[in-house]
């Protein structure tokens, strides 16, 4: 039951969290997760004592983490910096090894050489994910984003690595650098073997079960959780690098080439979204984790009258700066070494430079990988069964580290790096983005459809592409061609309804009225009314309207009845609508025709034109009940799915809060309108 209650009270601080992070914006979610699980533990009635077998903690977090980092991989910018990223992936986690190694035994001399390398192993990894939430405030160069990606990747597993070795020195009390060497190769080279075998495999698999017809979402997204599972079990069983087997299979998942289609679609909506709640939610429970660890580690390295606590703190910022010194001085070198592929030459010493190196230092703090790394730390020795030297110290010092350089990608890092530029199209982009999303659910609910449910989903998706429209036109995003295609319709309607009072087929009243009803809509078109049009023709519309009211008078002909008079106006706007759709044909046939802007127009007047013939059938009043019952149900079902595309817009930067908020509530307010409608 403990152990229960304390799952309950970490979901509900990653919950809270979600919540502050959108009200506290400039303070990443890690920092108040942090927070979070301090006052969690400082404010329990009794003190909150947990212990987390270190094989589970290692299968539970990192094999998920670092199967979905790989998995969303550029592979394009991994490649394009793949020796820069080696680099800061191995090199750099070796300096770090033995830099903080080395400082750590000479500051706390109770903690022996090898354990101090394994501290200096865990705070190797750097955590990108958490200066995520400050991207939207500061500008990184494309370079620096690809390598603090490609670096929070491939160094999780070389600080794994070196981790486990200093580990097993310790706790075995031998270490041999020919059989410690050889058994890396085999563990590095077998775990990335493993992982690119099996990661070819289980992708076989999973399109072998597709081309079966089993294109069950459910199923699929379970397999793909299930995989960093199996893979992580299986490469340790057979004595290879589970960690490295991981990464190796979620790369070769993000190379492989999938279909295109709606049903992969759907799938990879629905396999992002859980991907990004699963991670979301075991990135929040270890920094809450550490937030709790903080004051029991606190308490008991504060009774241990051994270490004073002003040496404790002390040496958490020494470790910190020279982490920092290191890191820097290592990022400054590879840039004034890298070449460029454009000049081929190698940036000279500036003051920019300089900046930009300390920005990538501080943008890659120590986060969730490091803890649990940490956490991993055996109690007991397995040559001796003694309790593991200073290990609550160790887990403070890398808490304390993880903490304080959290806080300087949080404060510092904003302070030194450029500003992002003021957007000065916002409207137009949340425009362009709003539309984006609707057309989305059009897709959806188109290939929802079926014959039972037709009918009631051309409906939703006709009042879908009002909306659009109605965006398009409120933030002048039709362009030249539609307009000018939109004005050539019109005309043609209206040329089609005056041939028709010429020939005396037509109503000149009602055919007059039609006619104004197009001028009016062409004048909205182009903001201004169309003079040489009307010059044109105003010698044409006085003679037939004189010709008209003469053989009126002599044949005293009755006006024609309400009735008549909307069966004629429905006649006429089928034949303009068939008229549009005509045109638009013709133009598909033209050379360097706009395949886009016709296309769009086509498929608006075909939907009009259908519309118009089905209304003309007169369908039962239970027909029309039941095609509204259902409309009801399929608009519920798009506005839900517009909120969720609202939030993966929000999540993937292409929308800010407040940008993201105003469009929620717009659609709050039409489930609201939909349900007082119903």
């Amino acid at each position: 039951m403990e152990a229960f209650t304390l799952i309950l009270l970490l979901l509900a601080a990653v919950l809270v969290s979600s919540v502050l992070d959108q009200l506290v914006p400039r303070v990443s979610a890690p920092l108040i997760q942090i927070a979070l699980g301090f006052i969690v533990a400082v404010l329990a009635v009794t003190p909150l004592q947990f212990s987390v077998d270190p094989d589970l903690f290692l299968v539970l977090f990192i094999a998920p983490l670092l199967f979905d980092e790989a998995k969303r991989a550029d592979k394009g910018s991994l490649w394009k910096n793949k020796r820069s990223i080696a680099s800061l992936a191995i090199g750099l986690v070796l300096a770090i090894v033995l830099a903080v190694g080395f400082v750590t035994n000479a500051l706390i001399p109770s903690i022996p050489l090898a354990a101090a390398f394994a501290l200096g192993a865990a705070l190797g990894p750097t955590d990108a994910v958490a200066v995520s939430a400050m991207k939207k405030e500061i500008k990184l160069t494309e370079r620096q984003e690809a390598l603090l990606g490609g670096e929070s990747l491939i160094n999780d597993a070389s600080g794994i690595v070196s981790f486990q070795y200093a580990i097993a020195a310790v706790t075995t009390g031998t270490f041999s650098i020919l059989d410690a060497g050889v058994t890396f190769v085999e563990e590095f080279l077998g775990g990335i073997l493993l992982g690119l075998v099996l990661g070819a495999a289980l992708t076989w698999l999973m399109r072998k079960i597709r081309s079966l017809g089993l294109d069950n979402n459910t199923f699929h997204v379970l397999f793909e959780v299930f995989t960093p599972f199996i893979i992580f079990l299986f490469g340790d069983a057979i004595h290879v690098s589970g960690i490295l087997a991981v990464v190796a299979a979620g790369l070769v998942i993000s190379f492989t080439p999938r279909r295109i289609g709606p049903v992969q679609s759907h799938y990879s909506i629905v396999s992002s979204s859980v991907w990004r709640v699963l991670a979301y939610t075991l990135n929040g429970i270890v920094f809450v984790l550490l937030g709790m660890q903080l004051p029991m580690a606190m308490t008991s390295t504060w009774t241990d009258h051994t270490i004073s606590n002003e040496w404790l703190l002390m040496t958490v910022a020494v470790l910190t700066a020279v982490l920092t010194l290191v890191r820097f001085v290592w990022v400054l070198c590879m840039e004034l070494l890298h070449h460029d592929r454009v000049t081929g030459q190698r940036p000279k010493l500036s003051g920019a430079l300089v900046r930009d190196a300390a920005v990538t230092t501080l943008a890659g703090p120590k986060g969730a990988i490091t803890l649990s790394i940490a956490f991993t730390i055996p109690v007991f020795l397995s040559s001796s069964g003694d309790y593991f030297p200073q290990r609550d110290v160790i887990i403070f010092l890398a808490s304390g580290v993880i903490v304080c350089t959290l806080l300087l990608a949080n404060f510092v890092v904003p302070f030194i790096a450029p500003k992002r530029a003021v957007d000065t199209q916002a409207a137009e982009r949340v425009a362009l983005v709003n539309i984006e999303i609707l057309r989305t659910v059009i897709e959806e609910l188109t290939r929802q459809q079926t014959p039972e449910n037709k009918a009631a989903t051309r409906t939703v998706i006709r009042s879908y592409n009002a909306r659009i429209a109605r965006l398009q036109q409120s933030n002048d995003l039709d362009t030249e061609p539609r307009e000018a295609l939109r004005i050539k319709i019109l005309r043609a309607q209206q040329n089609h309804a005056l041939h028709r009072i010429e020939a005396n087929d037509l109503d000149p009243v009602i055919g007059y009225r039609y006619i104004q009803r197009l001028g009016q809509m062409q004048n909205f078109i182009k903001h201004r009314t169309d003079n040489s049009w009307l010059v044109r023709n105003a010698l044409r519309h006085l003679r037939i309207t004189l010709s008209v009211l003469w053989r009126s008078l002599l044949e005293k002909v009755p006006g024609a009845s309400t009735t008549e008079r909307s069966d004629v106006i429905h006649e006429l706007t089928v034949e303009g609508e068939q008229i549009a759709v005509d045109l638009l044909r013709g133009e598909m046939e033209l050379p360097n025709f706009k395949a886009e802007t016709i296309g769009s127009l086509l498929v608006e007047h075909e939907n009009i034109l259908r519309t118009l013939k089905t209304a003309k059938a007169s369908p039962s009043i239970t027909t029309i009940a039941r095609v509204t019952d259902k409309a009801v149900d399929i608009e519920r079902e798009a506005l839900g799915m517009e909120l969720e595309l609202i939030h993966d817009a929000y999540e993937d930067e292409r929308l800010t809060r407040a940008e993201a908020k105003k469009l929620r509530e717009s659609v709050h307010l039409m489930q609201l309108d939909l349900e007082d409608r119903v």
